[in-house]
């Protein structure tokens, strides 16, 4: 079974953030000499708990499931979960090492962080506001439609930002960032209409890949060391080349962000994963 919260006599609102959810993403290496050793029955127990653990419509999965077999040398597989619970994330991520196949199983890399609406978000009442800024007024049938539209989107687009559906397109890429605290370069001495400004350059930038590439921003700080994970899905590795490479030019990344490492993954089931890296 998945362990919980209520595993340790607590309650779930003493660990759930307020709006969003727990995230984590986990990169793993396979032993290839320990996997050799292991006998025909070994491997067969550990693909049955490993099918089980890793199936995202099981009994004990977490809210949210993702798999990737991973390019590169960095990891041969991620898993990206999501729940309310960080316990029963971290649940996973154990029972993966506990398993039969845990002894043949490496962690190569993590990132701990959850789920929030960014402040660079206009609320609602923002929204109005700026419209009667620009005129138009708060009793007119047009004012109140735009309200209206703008209401529903928002609400579709938090709905993505706190507790996502991930979508079933083939790559991924997940890369830690901060921002710089440099003299001359210091995000967090910024006047907040001014960082407000250059997320805004910087959301127009990454519009323009709408039906391309989608993305998730958690935040780590104090959770992990590095205070933002960025989780992009495209429906073509070209596109994130694309989306990475034109954002870099915007103000808010070229002069106040630092980017960790990247790793790309190809999303597919257990079983694929298995397979691809000669788990037989």
């Amino acid at each position: 079974m998945n362990f919980k919260i209520d595993n340790i006599g607590r309650e779930l609102s003493d660990v759930c953030p307020s709006d969003g959810w727990h995230c984590s993403h986990f990169f793993y290496s396979f032993d290839r000499p320990r996997l050799a050793a292991m006998t025909s029955s070994q491997k067969e127990m550990g693909r049955e708990q490993w099918r089980a653990l890793l199936d995202p419509g099981g009994l004990d999965a977490t809210a949210r499931m993702q798999l990737g077999l991973v390019s590169g040398h960095k990891a041969d597989f991620s898993l990206m979960l999501m729940d309310p619970d960080p316990l029963r994330i971290e649940s996973v991520h154990q029972r993966i090492l506990s398993g039969p196949f845990g002894v043949a199983v490496q962690p190569t890399y993590s990132y701990v962080s959850f789920s929030e609406i960014s402040e660079y978000v206009q609320s609602v009442d923002k929204y109005a506001e700026r419209l009667t800024r620009g005129g138009e007024d708060p009793e007119s049938t047009a004012f109140q439609t735009k309200l209206k539209a703008y209401t529903e989107r928002q609400d579709r687009m938090n709905y993505q930002r706190l507790t996502p559906d991930f979508p079933d397109w083939p790559v991924s890429c997940f890369y830690p960032m901060n921002k710089w605290r440099y003299p001359g370069a210091n995000w967090f001495s910024l006047a907040f209409s001014e960082r407000n400004r250059l997320m805004a350059e910087h959301a127009r930038s990454g519009i323009k890949f709408a039906g391309k590439v989608t993305q998730l921003i958690t935040v780590g700080i104090g959770l992990d060391d590095w205070e933002w994970g960025v989780t992009l899905w495209a429906t073509n590795p070209e596109h994130l080349k694309q989306i990475v490479y034109d954002m870099r030019f915007d103000q808010a990344s070229a002069k106040y962000a630092e980017f960790g490492p990247f790793y790309t993954s190809y999303l597919c089931g257990a079983d694929h994963i298995l397979e691809a890296c000669g788990v037989c």
